[in-house]
């Protein structure tokens, strides 16, 4: 399933969510403007290597927080926005602007680390914005799971859409990832998006930030 639009209305206007998205999209087209060589190098750089992590912490912290800003393709790119397009403006209207913010970075950065974790030794980057964006999912299913989404179901060559409760397709996007997580565990752990790999751990973590933070803050 693929979230189109949630019919759950906002009182204020998401001019984070909207930058961030901005963010994204600027910084992954300098990314497309790169040969294979600069841009092999600013991934070094920006995003979370955690064979580096792991030896030099105090030097390399800050990739936890520059890599949710990196993507490894156009699918990617795009897949990630749409969920924070769709989901991230109730979240920061249930926030604040500011809030919302430190909310994200943080559930990306938890994200990275549970990621980081699985694969501590591991030279490949890990980068992207979906561990950040799971921290939204898990807020989103704890304030909001009765919240209607509509969304595109690929039945082989058939597509429709359907409407359902956000705690089916957010549960749904749960259940797939621990399972595919807990399956290929050894693979997960050297997976990065430049070799076809889902950080399947990275959602995890950010996903059980984004509840726990969530359920403390029900009020």
């Amino acid at each position: 399933m693929f979230p189109l639009y949630d019919e759950n209305p906002t009182r204020s206007t998401p001019f984070l969510t909207y930058g961030l998205i901005g963010m994204n999209v600027l910084i992954f087209l300098h990314e497309v403007s790169l040969s294979n060589a600069q841009l092999e190098q600013f991934f070094q750089l920006y995003a979370v290597i955690p064979q580096e992590l792991t030896t030099n912490v105090a030097s390399e912290w800050t990739t936890l927080f520059t890599s949710q800003f990196l993507h490894g393709g156009w699918w990617h790119l795009i897949s990630n926005m749409v969920y924070l397009w769709v989901f991230g403006n109730n979240i920061e209207d249930r926030l604040g602007h500011l809030k919302y913010l430190i909310f994200y970075l943080i559930c990306g950065a938890l994200a990275a680390l549970c990621q980081w974790f699985i694969a501590i030794n591991s030279s490949i980057p890990s980068l992207g914005a979906s561990g950040a964006i799971a921290g939204v999912l898990g807020a989103y299913l704890i304030w909001f799971p009765q919240a209607r989404i509509t969304s595109l179901v690929f039945l082989g060559f058939f597509v429709t859409t359907i409407n359902i409760p956000a705690i089916i397709m957010i549960g749904i996007f749960f259940i797939q990832n621990l399972i595919s997580g807990v399956a290929s565990l050894q693979a997960a752990a050297n997976m990065s998006v430049e070799t076809g790999g889902v950080a399947y751990w990275a959602h995890l973590g950010g996903f059980v930030a984004g509840m726990i933070f969530a359920i403390g803050n029900r009020d």
